[in-house]
Parts: structure tokens; C-alpha cells; sequence
């Protein structure tokens, strides 16, 4: 397929309008009174918030793009078998947002033949908006962002996050953690993996991991961290896949180093 006729780099200016316009949203009902609902799995929730985020962001990306599909982490799927797809995570970190925590987002992606060509992450309360189009470097508002210098896991401050059922395990999550922490590496642990890649392609993160993640969670910030001149793999070194779950995203000076303290537990 060849490129849509409408520019990204001017469609870029109307998907970051949009994702403003879903963060006031946000922040106007940040601290207020809302519904909260438990999904599948021990706090995994959603509130009226995610809702009616996403519902306005279908409607503004639809309006940008009436051919593109739509993958939203609350609604699912429409048009999946179109070239491109809008993916959208309407409140990365849904948990800090319901405890008044004021560390959340809105992520919007888009991809193209598999390919992501556009990612837009908004953080409404700090009116951070890091964006990014394919070849064209990732910024932070209109400052050009790249990632950090640090040559060693050793000297590296860390992020991560863990999955729902972190109760089960799974991929040995909990001793791969326990192994870094005891080397006395800082790790973080945010609440939002769209910000964990935000802020590690803006040097703040030296490197991200983590085991169980939907493609809301990564399409953009995955672009973010690329363009930053960073390097994004799976568990092992593997080629990063969008519908795959697990990600190491770094700086790429210590991204071989991390991949392989992961790798020293079994998984």
C-alpha cells in the first residue's frame, strides 16, 4: 500500500490536538468523584474516564481517517483487517488515575502495513506531549529528544512494570526484578509503560522491561524510543513485534547487557 495522501507530518498536528483535547478530559476529572469498574484480573480496572476518552478519541481519529481501523484498549477492535490502524490507550495508568496519583496519559499510535508510522503520548497535568513520526525524530513539545549516554546496566537508572496476574509469575517476572535489585541497579516502577518509553526516549531512562504488554501500551512510545536513537527487542534479542508481549527497550548502549541479566533466569 502506498502512503495515505494525507501527510503525517501534518496529520501529526491534528492526532496531538486530539490527544490534548482527550487530556483536559482527563485532568478536568483527575481527583473528582467517578465510577470505577474491576475488569479481569486483580487491579485491572477501568473508570468512566477511559471510557469516554476513548470514545472521543474514536471519534476524532475517525474523522482524520475514516479508512483506518481502530484498536482501543477499552472498546477492542473495528475494521482490524484494514492497512492502517489507529492504537489507543485513552488513560495509560487507569490505577494511579482512580488513587489520585497524577502519573497517567493518553497514547495514540498509528500503523501502517504493520508498520508504526505516527506515536503521540500526552501527559495533561505536566503538558508534556512527546510525538514522533517515522524518520522524522521524536520530540517533546518542540524540543528534539535522545536517548541517554549511559554505557552500562551498572551506571543505569531503570524502569519497569508488572503484569496483572504478577501472583502467577509469569516468565519468572519476579526473579529477573529480584536479580537487578540486587546488583543495586535503581529501578522505577511508574504505572505507565507509555511513559516508561516516553521518558526513556527523552534520556530520563537509561532502559525499560517488561513482560506482559498490549499494543496500546507500546505502539507509541516504542516509535518514541526508535526515533530517539534507542533500540526496542523482545525477552531474548528478538526482533520487536507489535502483537507480542514482551519488550527491552534502552538506550542501545546497554541494551545487550540487559537482555542478557534477563536472560539468566529461566524463563
Amino acid at each position: 500500500m502506498t502512503q495515505p495522501t494525507l501527510s503525517l507530518d501534518s496529520l501529526v498536528r491534528d492526532v496531538i490536538a486530539a490527544s490534548h483535547e482527550a487530556g483536559a478530559l482527563l485532568a478536568g476529572g483527575f481527583g473528582t468523584a467517578f465510577s470505577i469498574q474491576s475488569k479481569t484480573g486483580r487491579h485491572n480496572l477501568v473508570t468512566e474516564y477511559d471510557l469516554r476518552c476513548e470514545a472521543l478519541l474514536r471519534d476524532r481519529l475517525g474523522a482524520l481517517l475514516p479508512e483506518a481501523g481502530f484498536l482501543g484498549e477499552e472498546g477492542g477492535g473495528t475494521n482490524t483487517e484494514a492497512p492502517m490502524q489507529w492504537i489507543v490507550d485513552p488513560l495509560d495508568g487507569t490505577v494511579n488515575f482512580a488513587h489520585g496519583i497524577p502519573i497517567f496519559c493518553v497514547s495514540i499510535a498509528l500503523v501502517i502495513d504493520g508498520s508504526i508510522a505516527l506515536g503521540v503520548i500526552h501527559h495533561p497535568l505536566l503538558r508534556e506531549t512527546f510525538w514522533s513520526v517515522r524518520s522524522k525524530g521524536a520530540w517533546l513539545n518542540d524540543q528534539r529528544l535522545g536517548v541517554s549516554a549511559a554505557a552500562s546496566v551498572h551506571d543505569a537508572l531503570l524502569v519497569t512494570g508488572f503484569p496483572y496476574n504478577v501472583q502467577d509469575n509469569p516468565d519468572h517476572c519476579i526473579e529477573q526484578f529480584s536479580l537487578i535489585v540486587r546488583q543495586g541497579i535503581p529501578v522505577r516502577r511508574l504505572g505507565s509503560a507509555a511513559l516508561d518509553l516516553a521518558y526513556l526516549a527523552a534520556g530520563r531512562f537509561d532502559g525499560f522491561w517488561e513482560v506482559r504488554l498490549h499494543p496500546w501500551d507500546m505502539a507509541a512510545g516504542v516509535l518514541l524510543v526508535e526515533e530517539a536513537g534507542g533500540r526496542v527487542t523482545h525477552y531474548g534479542g528478538a526482533p520487536f513485534r507489535l502483537h507480542h508481549a514482551s519488550i527491552v527497550a534502552t538506550n542501545g548502549h546497554i541494551h545487550d547487557e540487559l537482555v542478557s541479566w534477563l536472560g539468566q533466569v529461566d524463563a
